[in-house]
This record gives C-alpha cells, structure tokens and sequence, in this order.
C-alpha cells in the first residue's frame, strides 16, 4: 500500500483513574521529525513514545498532542514538618515572655507557617500510566495510518493516470521521429533541384546530409531510458511501501531526458509534447513529494 505523509488521528483512553487523549497531524518531510507536546508529569514517556511511533511510519514531520486527566483523589498527601512545628512555637513562646505580650498561638495559626504543614505529590505508577497512554497512542495512530493509506492511493490512482499519459507522448515521439527524417529529406531533395535544376542530384551526398541531420535529432535512447523509467515508477507504486524516495528519483531522471528530448527538438509537434512532458513531470514530482 501507498501511503501519503499526510495524515490525521486521534485516540482517547479513560478508565476510573484517568484519561489520556492523542492527536496526531503530519506533513511532508525528508525523514522522520517529531514534536510531542504533553504535561511534565509524562515527559519520561518521549522516548517510549517515538519508539511507538516508528512502528506505524518512517518520514514525515509528525505532530503529537496529548492531554491527561487524573480523576484520583490520592496525588496528593498532606506532610507535617513536627521538628519546625516545635522550633516555632518554642521561639513564639519565647518572644511572648520576653516582650511580655500575649501568647495567641492556636494550630491553625502554628499551620500556616512555611513549610510546617506541605502538600507532596505521591509517585505514581509508571506502569499503569503507560498502559493507559499506550492505548490511546495505539488508537490515533491506527487511524492515522488509515488516513494516510487513504489519501495514498488517491494519489497512486492519479500518478498511474499522469505515468500512461506520459507513455502516450513517449509513443508519440517515437512515431513522429523517422516522419522528421523523411521530411527534411524531401525537403531537401527539393531545394536542391530548385537550386541545380535537372542536374544530377548526388544521392549519397544527400544520404551523407540526412544521416548528419538524423543523429543531430536522434532521441531514440533518451526515449527508450524516458519508457524505461516511468514503467519503473509505474511498477514501484504498485509493489507500494515506503517508496517515496525512490520514485523521487526516477522522477528526477525522467526530468533530464525530457530535457534532452527538448533540446535536440528541432520539430513543433515534437516540442510540444515535450512541454506537455515536462509538465506532467513536474506534476508527477510534486505528488512524489508527498509520498512516504
């Protein structure tokens, strides 16, 4: 299967301690990059995470978004500092003999001094967590995946299309070529009797005129290696897998013997289809860049 870079997805977990929600989006990339956004409390989750992640794809630049609610009542203990506790009230109880001023010390007063009474977070269960994320991890990048298959075989649909159109322009060519020949060669047979008259005409030097004329035009190799190369990209998007680079390379070869092609050109019809060549090309190119 074709797949495309790009993608969306999303996934939740919830069971009665917590609830975790993923979203992921990806665009076109050279290889693989990937930004997590997540609360501190998961950061130690990132590397597990892009281990993930690669199990589902290999380029693009990934986005990762992922909220997490904790319904527990139990994240949080109170601890009683009772050595500071008695420091204070000793020197408040010292203060109040020595000034002579009343001693209005009740707990809840003695509570609010710093750190006397402090709230901790209690650690939490990593493997619990982790199971939970996982889930909801698994959830949106299966539905991700699914996007990106979706939207990779509209785009194989559409490059087969654009790949037999350009075999019909090769064919074309290829047919109109020795036409050319034939051409200049009558062309020439006539100009040289509008020149000379009813003198001899020498046959081999014409035949010498049209073979220096036929190799200058000749295109039979570029367009035999041009086939070549769009029957190549034709059966790698069928094969499918990550194959994006690869037909980004065919696609660059196809490019320079349409060049080629373009430059030896001395015919309309020919440069013509060319230019549509060329931009069915770049077409292809473009689509190329969004595959995995």
């Amino acid at each position: 299967m074709i797949k495309s870079m790009t993608g969306f997805g999303r996934g939740e977990y919830a069971d009665e301690n917590r609830k975790f929600t993923v979203e992921i989006k990806s665009v076109n990339h050279r290889y693989l990059d990937v930004n997590i956004k997540m609360p501190k409390k998961l950061n130690f989750f990132e590397s597990s995470i892009r281990t993930l992640l690669k199990e589902y794809t290999q380029r693009g630049k990934i986005d990762i978004y992922i909220t997490y609610e904790d319904f527990t009542e139990t994240n949080y203990a109170i601890n009683y500092n009772k050595a500071l506790a008695e420091e204070y009230f000793k020197y408040l109880k010292l203060m109040s003999e020595q000034f002579e001023i009343e001693n209005d010390i009740k707990a809840s007063t003695l509570s609010r001094y710093p750190d006397v009474l402090v709230m901790e977070e209690q650690p939490v269960d990593e493997e619990a967590l982790w199971s939970g994320l996982e889930k909801a991890l698994r959830a949106a990048f299966e539905q991700f995946v699914d996007s990106r298959m979706i939207e990779g075989e509209n785009l194989k649909k559409d490059l087969c299309d654009k790949l037999d159109n350009m075999l019909s322009y090769v064919d074309y060519i290829e047919e109109r070529s020795p036409q050319i020949i034939q051409a200049y060669r009558l062309k020439l047979e006539e100009k040289i009797k509008e020149l000379l008259g009813d003198t001899g005409i020498d046959d081999s030097r014409i035949a010498q005129e049209v073979t220096i004329f036929a190799d200058k035009i000749c295109v039979d190799e570029e367009t035999v290696r041009l086939r070549s190369h769009i029957v190549s990209a034709s059966d790698t998007l069928k094969d499918g897998g990550s194959v994006g680079r690869k037909l980004d390379f065919i696609a660059q070869e196809m490019n320079r013997e349409a060049n080629t092609i373009l430059s030896k050109s001395n015919d309309l019809k020919i440069s013509d289809i060319g230019i549509s060549l060329k931009t069915d090309i770049e077409k292809v190119r473009e689509q190329i860049q969004n595959i995995e």
